[in-house]
């Protein structure tokens, strides 16, 4: 089994890294957590024409701009995001396409229940593929909070009895530990779009990989934490001698360095093949890296680290509510310990 991202797949996260890099994306976050969604828009326009939305998906629906599925590259790409501190429903996106893939799916033969879906597809797909529509969605075992509702064309919610409705409106405002990341509580009416057991499966298909890319959030983010840490601690000093000679961030054992690196190949390889328990366990180590290196990245930069100011914040105030998102520690535990 390959775990190291071929060329292509290493290229497309180059491109996505450079993308990101050239475009502001700090101010792009400020401006969000203010209300402002204009420079979130206009970035959300450039990752989507990098064909990155489209990779969710399914190419049987490539006249309406399906490239997928493709997780690996996905979760290669939402890397790069956390890593840059992208903000938006970005994750609520490509699980919408995932959503509205898997309903329209052929089953086994003589499966035509795929048939009635094919309205829905048309409908909502391609302007989630092109970058024109943004998403969010509750699904059941996910949370029952929507994230950025307000900025989202679409706010799609599942019920547990199998309902999958276009809620009317963003919902009850809810306050977070992270303004970029504004959450509400969906109204349970709105247009009924379909409902069975056929809803549900595709929501079981769409919370395994919404926990993927929110661990492949949670890798990116800690990996900018520890950069940002590795590097504080080389220029600042105490006593006459920078602090990292004797406050290292050590790269491995049970230090927040080790727990980042070794968290990679535990996305990656769940990438493969999508086993909901191997995807939680990706998810419980990713977030739980993220949340260790925000720690000690506040340690170490002191004071400093609170500061509205420093760009570190906008990482640290990600790393615990991805750690929650699409499944807490818990939450991820029992998954793993169910299957096994």
């Amino acid at each position: 089994m390959r775990f190291l991202p071929t060329g292509e797949q290493s290229e497309f996260a180059r491109t996505l890294h450079g993308l990101l890099a050239a475009s502001q994306v700090p101010a792009a976050v400020r401006a969000w957590g203010a209300g402002d969604h204009g420079p979130g828009l206009a970035l959300w326009s450039r990752l989507a024409g990098t064909g990155l939305f489209a990779l969710a998906a399914d190419e049987a629906h490539g006249d309406l701009g399906g490239l997928g599925p493709l997780p690996v590259e996905l979760a290669l790409g939402f890397v790069e995001l956390g890593r840059a501190g992208v903000p938006g429903p970005v994750v609520e996106t490509a699980a919408a396409a995932v959503l509205l893939s898997e309903l329209a799916r052929p089953g086994e033969e003589g499966d035509a229940g795929h048939a009635g879906y094919e309205g829905l597809v048309k409908r909502f797909l391609p302007g989630l593929v092109a970058g024109e529509a943004l998403a969010t969605l509750t699904l059941p075992g996910g949370g029952p909070y929507a994230l950025d509702a307000d900025a989202a064309t679409y706010c799609f919610t599942v019920s547990a009895a199998g309902e999958l409705r276009l809620a009317p409106g963003p919902g009850e405002p809810l306050e977070s530990t992270d303004p970029a990341r504004r959450l509400s509580r969906p109204p349970a009416d709105g247009e009924l779009l379909a409902a069975g057991p056929r809803v549900l499966a595709a929501a079981r298909t769409a919370l395994v990989w919404a926990r993927l890319l929110t661990a492949a959030q949670c890798l990116g983010v800690g990996e900018a934490l520890l950069a940002s840490t590795v590097a504080y601690v080389k220029q600042r000093t105490q006593f006459a001698a920078p602090i990292g000679s004797f406050q290292a961030v050590k790269p491995g054992g049970a230090h927040p360095g080790g727990r980042v690196v070794c968290a990679r190949p535990g996305v990656g390889g769940p990438a493969l093949g999508l086993a909901p328990w191997e995807v939680a366990a990706a998810k419980l180590a990713a977030g739980g890296a993220a949340y260790g290196a925000a720690m000690t990245a506040l340690q170490l930069h002191g004071a400093v680290g609170y500061t509205e100011e420093l760009d570190l914040s906008l990482w640290l105030r990600k790393a615990r509510p991805l750690r929650d998102a699409w499944g807490s520690p818990p939450a991820c535990r029992a998954a793993v310990l169910q299957e096994r």
